[in-house]
């Protein structure tokens, strides 16, 4: 038996911020949800987020000749413990997931340090052991391999065998799990590559109605995840905890599609496509370029493609960026296909016109 439900506003993609964007960070605009889902939705990826990804690290290290940490090294600035400290500032990427078989298995890179008296001269009287030096030709991606670990005053060799585990969180040395060495330090480990979220809900408008939900999640990473991996990674994450309560169902619903779609679509395009230009806040230079090319209405602009935006006097490729970040908030484009709306570069602007008369009365374009 199945039951019908009426329709709920959902989004159709997801937005990115591209003026706030970095390797690390992101900022994306989902829109529009059902009043109260933007905070369910939101809160739901943020604990998921910061609890629940997973991501590589050291989890211990061994150094030959070093029995344990609370020691100096003869021929090392550092010693034992500050190195341990330096170490959980390693970065690492997780391996291509077809390398190992069970990629949750702790893994040993070990490496051959051989530090010679000219690498010392050449460093003005040490050398500086970075990530990248030990980490050079294993299956890790090293995100940060300038990262400082040690540095050497004395010609030197010496095998170093480092283990890396993945896993969720943070995680004390006494809670790892995995066969131990002798010799071996165990470090305190943390997993989480997200290391902020925050989320924001504001109003957005559908037709008329201008209390549904806008939802705004910053995502800020160290590297081993990108912000998009972290969002996508969360999101599969929810909906296979979900999944179990599928079992409970006794009655399947299909939801309602709403009544004049078509309409309703057609009328929220046209809504933006009647924005005059002073109206979406560009810049005075943006603005005066489009004034002079007789570009009045949103409507006009979308219809133009990026070549055509170039060629117009004094507009340059940082206008054409401005312009295109504005239009992407309103969910528009440059050379946009409106041929499903009865649109095109012909008739917009009387389509325009002809809206506004019906919507406010006789208005001049």
């Amino acid at each position: 038996m199945s039951l019908k439900y009426g329709k709920f506003e959902m989004p159709e993609r997801i937005k990115t911020d591209g003026a706030a964007q970095t390797a690390t960070f992101s900022r994306f605009i989902v829109e529009p949800f059902e009043r109260g889902f933007g905070h369910t939705v939101g809160n739901l990826l943020r604990r998921i987020m910061l609890a629940s990804l997973e991501a590589p690290a050291i989890i211990s290290i061994r150094i030959e000749g070093v029995p344990h940490e609370y020691m100096a090294i003869p021929g090392i600035i550092q010693d034992m413990t500050h190195i341990v400290l330096n170490l959980k500032g390693a970065l690492l990427r997780r391996p291509n997931i077809d390398t190992y078989a069970h990629p949750r298995d702790v893994h040993t890179v070990t490496k051959q340090l051989d530090i010679t008296e000219d690498m010392i001269e050449k460093g003005g009287g040490e050398y500086v052991v970075t990530v990248k030096d030990l980490f050079s030709g294993s299956d890790y991606e090293v995100v940060n391999p300038t990262h400082v670990l040690f540095s050497v005053t004395k010609p030197m060799s010496k095998r170093v065998d480092i283990k890396v585990g993945t896993g969720r969180g943070y995680v004390p040395s006494e809670r790892h799990v995995f066969e131990k060495n002798i010799d071996e330090i165990i470090i305190d480990t943390s997993f989480s590559p997200v290391r902020l979220v925050n989320y924001y809900v504001e109003n957005t408008r559908v037709g008329q109605d201008t209390d549904f939900d806008r939802l705004i999640i910053e995502v800020k990473t160290d590297g081993r995840v990108s912000p998009h991996e972290a969002l996508a990674y969360a999101a599969q994450i929810g909906i296979h905890h979900l999944q179990v309560f599928q079992t409970i169902t006794s009655h399947g619903i299909h939801f309602g599609k709403g009544e004049s779609t078509n309409n309703r679509d057609r009328d929220e395009i046209l809504q933006k496509l009647a924005l005059r230009i002073d109206e979406i806040e560009l810049s005075v230079r943006s603005t005066n370029c489009l004034e002079n090319a007789n570009i009045k209405t949103i409507g006009e602009l979308v219809v133009i493609s990026e070549a055509e935006m170039l060629r117009y006097r004094n507009f340059g490729k940082k206008s054409l960026t401005e312009i295109k970040q504005k239009l992407d908030e309103l969910g528009l484009t440059l050379e946009m296909d409106l041929g499903k709306y009865g649109i095109n570069r012909d008739n917009v602007k009387q389509m325009i016109q002809t809206y506004m008369q019906e919507k406010v009365g006789n208005v001049e374009i």
